[in-house]
């Protein structure tokens, strides 16, 4: 029997079933609770529910991408869509009644050898976790909790684990490489946007996102959507500073995105020219570190700096910078020509491919 709650001025139908994922829907009447109720018990009595023999993991995750098309579609450049790409490619062609905690360590371990850290398996395990117990909903099945079974096998062999504070940084010579490598290899765009991701802080998304239209040519700002940590995506003014904006200046685009390239292409390229130059442990997000370091550096202040990353918070701010003792105590001399702008030092090299500079973040 459904149980019909009253919860503030609408009233909530709750169904649960052996062997049939709990079934949850809040209605303004009492009178619609009960219908709904009543129909989906008859559904379940009278087999509607499809059998788990045959069910492979590709149709689970097709059935919550499917879910969740009616309320919060997954975006094509969205981390998630990578995720579910990922797990459809490692596992999607498992039964889900014959899958064991192995499975999801072969997949840890495929990923592993694809780069992937343990924090990034950690959350390709909790996303396979939330689409099947979504999917299952969706397909009105009870699926087994095979991903809560495997995380103790999966932290043992130290496959999963959480991300730390991450604090690597190009060095200027990594750097230099690794843009001069794209644009002899995949074109000056790739280098350009790996350079302007490097004095900006941008996510690749964002970069890869905003167009000609956003960027305001008098005040040098660009209108950016970005994630939000309670509000899901909202619209800032983002001001590009000093090296930032002399390489959006210099696109030769006049409509549509200034950086005309896919993010996940990016990422790709990225990683194939750290391959090739023998350099170790480097990630295009790395680059938003470096941007975020820059500004510090610079002498911008806790409040200016938020401004450019987006960060809604000192503690968040703080896992992207990573300034040493040094940094602040280093002699005027060893800065070359550059003059910090509140203090502080700056690197001085320009990530810019055939442009020597300072590579600085002036006012």
């Amino acid at each position: 029997m459904a149980s019909i709650i009253q919860v503030g001025d609408k009233w909530r139908a709750l169904i649960r079933r052996k062997g049939h994922a709990a079934q949850c829907k809040t209605f303004t009447t009492k009178a619609q609770a009960e219908r709904w109720a009543k129909q989906r018990e008859a559904d379940i009595a009278g087999g509607a529910a499809p059998q788990l023999a045959g069910l492979t993991m590709e149709s689970v995750i097709k059935a919550y991408r499917k879910l969740r098309e009616a309320s919060r579609p997954i975006s094509d450049s969205s981390n998630e869509h990578y995720m579910l790409k990922a797990l459809d490619r490692g596992i999607g062609h498992l039964q889900v009644s014959a899958m064991t905690p192995q499975h999801l360590v072969d997949y840890a371990n495929l990923r592993r050898e694809e780069g992937a850290g343990p924090y990034t398996i950690n959350m390709d395990i909790s996303k396979l976790g939330t689409a099947m117990r979504y999917g299952g909903a969706a397909l009105r099945i009870a699926l087994p909790d095979v991903v809560s079974a495997a995380r103790p096998l999966l932290l043992h062999l130290r496959l999963i684990g959480g991300g730390g504070r991450r604090e690597r940084r190009p060095t200027e010579d990594e750097l230099r490489r690794v843009i001069d490598y794209l644009h002899a290899k995949r074109g000056l765009v790739y280098a350009e946007a790996v350079a302007f991701a490097a004095m900006s802080a941008m996510r690749r998304g964002e970069l890869c996102a905003f167009t000609v239209a956003d960027i305001e040519q008098k005040t040098h700002i660009v209108q950016l959507w970005r994630k939000h940590p309670r509000q899901g995506k909202v619209l800032e003014r983002v001001p590009l500073l000093g090296e930032a904006w002399d390489i959006v200046k210099r696109q030769p685009v006049t409509v549509g995105p200034v950086f005309p390239i896919h993010p996940g292409t990016l990422s790709k390229y990225f990683t194939e020219a750290c391959r090739a130059l023998s350099i170790p442990d480097l990630h295009l997000h790395d680059m938003r570190h470096e941007g975020t370091s820059r500004l510090f550096e610079a002498g911008y202040q806790i409040h200016e700096a938020a401004l450019v990353t987006g960060h809604k918070s000192w503690n968040m701010l703080r896992r992207y910078t990573q300034l040493k003792p040094e940094d602040l105590t280093r002699p005027a001399d060893d800065t070359h020509q550059d003059t910090p702008r509140r203090g502080g030092n700056r690197r001085t090299a320009s990530p810019h491919p055939d442009k020597s500079g300072s590579g600085k973040l002036p006012h």
